[in-house]
């Protein structure tokens, strides 16, 4: 089930990319921030991550730093999302992360290449969109390209490279990734805060 999200081209050289590197920029002090600060900071985290993305997060939202963005200000995230040590997310195409969401260390969520063809390679700049569903586990080392929805209650493998949509309700691992099993349906979830 791969995504057929078309991906979004932008030359280097354009007015458009000049306001692009000013965000990259500023998402990376902000990141920088972030990363002088410890587990014991966990309030001053989420206000930096609010003030990174643009919109505040909620207290159960915990960020173990470093952490590594271009942007971030394309990045949402949900109800109870964890995100451990040293992830990056390059989020220039967007990124949504769905409630429950637990991301393990060293996770790269990259939404941004390069074209194929050498001539044009270092004149532009293409990004999909990543989306992470409800209750999903990313294990680390895990690696998760632009253009790729992951189902509600998937898990994605340690050290797995996805590259295609990930079906609900199932593990993938590998280099690329693949379903290796179907996992049942848990209706015991706690149900996300309305507030």
């Amino acid at each position: 089930m791969e995504s057929s999200r078309p991906a979004e081209r932008m030359a280097t050289s354009s007015p458009q990319w000049a306001c692009e590197a000013e965000q990259i920029r500023r998402g990376m002090r902000l990141a920088a921030e972030i990363n002088k600060l410890g587990i014991d900071d966990a309030p001053r985290i989420r206000e930096l991550f609010g003030e990174l993305t643009g919109q505040p997060v909620d207290q159960t939202f915990t960020l173990l730093p470093p952490f590594y963005t271009t942007g971030g200000h394309r990045i949402r995230v949900g109800h109870k999302v964890f995100i451990n040590q040293c992830c990056t997310i390059y989020d220039l195409g967007g990124v949504e992360i769905g409630d429950l969401v637990m991301i393990g260390p060293n996770v790269n969520l990259i939404t941004t290449g390069h074209a194929m063809v050498p001539s044009q390679r270092r004149k532009t700049i293409e990004s999909r969109p990543i989306v992470i569903g409800r209750n999903v586990w990313i294990a680390t080392g895990a690696t998760i390209l632009g253009g790729v929805t992951v189902g509600d209650n998937a898990v994605v493998g340690a050290g797995a490279v996805v590259t295609r949509d990930v079906p609900p309700n199932t593990f993938v691992a590998g280099v690329p990734a693949r379903v290796l099993r179907h996992l049942e349906a848990d209706e015991d979830l706690e149900a996300p805060s309305m507030t």
